[in-house]
């Protein structure tokens, strides 16, 4: 089975490969500096109406969580608990999303393993 060469490529030899490499490094360069720009954006997200607020680094990491002092009933800690999960989870979804989204803006959907 014969393999097929991206549209625009011919049985140019060397030169074609070259010049994919040298496509593939500059789309890895967009795309780490990209991801850098990513990590240290900011993304927040609330749960219980605004009761509880979230902020997220696209890195991943937790910056900041606001409670309400309105929710804090130390007769039900699991409601708050539940809340704080679902503002943290909701605001590193946001993160995930546009991260993959800017990714794949950069690759044009190609996905290579390793290369990103």
């Amino acid at each position: 089975m014969k393999a097929r060469l991206p549209k625009g490529y011919s049985n140019g030899g060397n030169t074609n490969i070259q010049q994919l490499a040298r496509q593939a490094q500059k789309m890895q360069e967009e795309m780490d500096a990209a991801s850098k720009e990513l990590d240290e954006k900011e993304y927040s997200a609330a749960s219980g109406g605004g009761a509880v607020k979230a902020v997220v680094k696209g890195s991943l990491e937790i910056k900041s969580i606001e409670i309400s002092k309105d929710v804090v009933d130390p007769e039900d800690i699991d409601m708050l608990s539940d809340l704080v999960i679902a503002a943290v989870n909701e605001a590193i979804r946001i993160a995930r999303d546009e991260k993959a989204d800017t990714m794949d803006k950069i690759s044009g959907g190609l996905n290579v393993p390793g290369l990103f």
